[in-house]
């Protein structure tokens, strides 16, 4: 197998041996781990996947994304007799508990399109057809919070959600729980939905979308280890770009939507609807520039190095790279 950079006991150019913790595979390498895999999806199941502005094909999904998921069902097939191990070693445990994927990444930059595509390529292999997506945006406090703490304009940063309820989602899935509730979000209202919730219910595999999946944990008040959502992960994916062409997609989304969503009587962004082009233009710059893009460098983007499989892109929006974590 040809690799972007050495591989596990492979010499480098120099000689010598690569010392790095991961692995490096270009899309042509990467491609070649799933080439015996029947593709189980359709164009249009696809164009229904697909986030807008996301230009992946199947021809992608073929080269990257179902190798993924034959990778991923490895680790979640290992797992389970890893399980079973622990079962005849300890004498008996309770049923296994799901499969955790965490999915990361900046605004714009693909992770709901590769977390949805992956819940329906992962769900159609016949050992775990029980696959659920949950996004970290229902945790997001309510507005009306947001605005108390006087953190509207700094939504999407780590003091925006209730960690609390995330960790204690998360850790009651990962605990067994027979039925653990999130709260829903809607990207319409820019708001928590009052009263409505979604309900997981021991699924084989759960994927956690969102931009702080990764985050480490936070000390508490007398300066104490915490644990983190990460900890609950046990394969991550952190889709990656560079930031100047994550900001070139933030500005294209912002002007699609102004054309579609935007012009929803219900949308909390109905203002933007009527702005012209050179205004729309302005203003998504500015909330790239004051809000996703210092969340990005600050917050975002430092968790890279925590993911077990880091998906890069290039300026057209395609998967050039893959880097995984060696076990």
């Amino acid at each position: 197998m040809s690799l972007g950079s050495p591989a596990v006991g492979q010499p480098s150019l120099n000689g010598t041996r690569s010392c790095s913790p991961f692995v490096d595979f270009d899309r042509v390498s990467w491609s070649r781990l799933g080439e015996s895999i029947k593709l189980p999806l359709t164009a249009e199941e696809l164009a229904r996947i697909r986030s807008l502005g996301d230009e992946v094909d199947l021809a992608e999904v073929r080269q990257v994304y179902l190798p993924l998921s034959r990778l991923l069902n490895l680790h979640v097939q290992e797992g389970g007799r890893l399980y079973r191990a622990y079962q005849r070693f300890l004498g008996g445990q309770p049923a296994r508990t799901p499969f955790v994927i965490g999915i990361a990444g900046s605004v714009s930059v693909g992770k709901s399109t590769t977390a949805r595509l992956l819940r329906t390529l992962l769900a159609r292999w016949p050992q775990h057809p029980r696959v659920e997506l949950i996004t970290t945006d229902g945790f997001l406090y309510p507005n009306v919070e947001l605005e108390a703490r006087g953190l509207m304009t700094r939504k999407g940063f780590p003091e925006s959600y209730d960690r609390r309820a995330l960790l204690r989602f998360v850790s009651e899935v990962k605990g067994g729980k027979d039925e653990v509730s999130a709260p829903v979000y809607s990207h319409l209202s820019y708001d928590i939905v009052p009263g409505r919730s979604v309900v997981v219910s021991q699924p084989d595999i759960l994927l956690l979308e969102g931009l702080n999946v990764l985050q480490p944990a936070q000390p508490t008040r007398s300066g104490a280890a915490s644990l983190a959502v990460s900890d609950f992960i046990d394969f991550s994916v952190y889709v990656d770009a560079a930031s100047d062409d994550v900001r070139r997609w933030y500005i294209e989304r912002f002007l699609r939507l102004r054309e579609t969503a935007f012009r929803d009587p219900a949308s909390y962004f109905r203002r933007y609807a009527d702005l012209d082009t050179p205004s729309a233009i302005r203003r998504a710059e500015q909330l790239w520039d004051e809000i996703n893009g210092p969340n990005l460098e600050h917050n975002i983007a430092p968790t890279r190095g925590r993911a077990t499989l880091v998906l890069s892109k290039s300026r057209d929006h395609s998967v050039t790279r893959i880097r995984l974590r060696k076990l």
